[in-house]
């Protein structure tokens, strides 16, 4: 079992498998140029796995892959089937933005990918395409559809901005609630690569607009989730919040980060990490595990990321995954 410095099990892995993204989007990276880190600086899916079986093995039992965008990975479903084929119960998922999915939802699904959160920020096409900085609706809801076909689980994800796409949130609400899909709404999460000039909204206010038309019911937390569920009144449809802003978020974060390059990351808002690189690519899994356990001894308590400081993230989300 692992087991932080705070006493927290810890038995959810996040890979980044990528940095690299075919999206620009306004809150995550706009103005990065177009480019990749060299194949050669990256750990190579054999490298990767012989980490994951070692963390499987100490009590790993929920991963989801990230990037960047984690379709623009070759062999993706290579590397799925190497993780299901060691431990076929694992709770396999990965987040997108949809955008290569309609091509790839059922290898995934076939390689035993479980889940998938897909990113949608407006049901708008002109509007999707200043968000994400290309033309991008018509392959993001294809994508969406193909991973349903597949019988993949899907959520949406929604990053709510005043005055660019809050008018949609019911919107949103609405498209995956026909579709049996929960929406989880996102806080933007502040940081110095993204567009300076956006708004996000609290918790509370993304509340408001859906109370607008629909009266909502607290379910709350559902174990270490970083989403606090809310019920529509005298419906079945349950969507999420994923308010990091609140004091209660970090409490039971079970969570540790794995770069593309093999930086273990504690937390999304710290810039601390160590790199298993070396250990791994020499084969040396034990030390890779040995600074497994230092990262998470050292793992903080809680984030830096608080009103009261006012201070945004330096961390690049593309490279962990948010």
């Amino acid at each position: 079992m692992l087991i932080d410095g705070h006493g927290r099990k810890v038995n959810y892995l996040r890979i980044s498998l990528t940095e690299r993204c075919n999206f620009r989007c306004q809150y995550c990276m706009p103005e990065k140029p177009f480019s990749w880190v060299p194949k050669e600086n990256l750990l190579s899916f054999e490298e990767l796995f012989k980490f994951v079986k070692a963390a499987i093995d100490m009590g790993i039992e929920k991963i989801r892959l990230t990037g960047g965008e984690p379709t623009l990975r070759k062999d993706l479903d290579k590397f799925i089937k190497m993780i299901y084929d060691y431990k076929p119960d694992i709770d396999l998922a990965m987040t997108t933005n949809g955008y290569l999915l309609a091509d790839i939802a059922q290898d995934l699904k076939n390689a035993g990918l479980k889940r998938i959160n897909i990113s949608l920020d407006s049901l708008r096409p002109e509007r999707a395409r200043i968000i994400a900085g290309k033309d991008v609706l018509e392959r993001v809801l294809a994508g969406i559809e193909a991973a349903r076909q597949a019988g993949l689980k899907v959520k949406i994800n929604m990053v709510p901005l005043k005055g660019l796409n809050d008018d949609e949130i019911v919107d949103i609400l609405e498209f995956g609630k026909e579709r049996g899909m929960q929406v989880r709404f996102i806080e933007y999460m502040e940081n110095v690569h993204a567009y300076s000039a956006l708004k996000g909204m609290h918790g509370k206010e993304i509340l408001e607009r859906i109370k607008e038309k629909y009266e909502i019911q607290k379910i709350g937390r559902q174990g270490s989730s970083p989403a606090f569920l809310y019920r529509l009144k005298n419906e079945e449809y349950v969507f999420g919040l994923i308010d990091p802003h609140k004091h209660d978020f970090c409490e039971s974060c079970n969570r540790i980060r794995l770069t593309a390059e093999g930086y273990l990351i504690p937390c999304l808002y710290f810039d601390e990490a160590m790199s298993i690189k070396d250990a791994v690519q020499a084969g040396d899994i034990d030390k890779a595990v040995d600074i497994l356990k230092t990262v998470l001894a050292n793992k903080p308590k809680e984030n830096r990321w608080s009103e009261e400081k006012n201070e945004a993230s330096s961390r690049a989300f593309y490279e962990t995954g948010g």
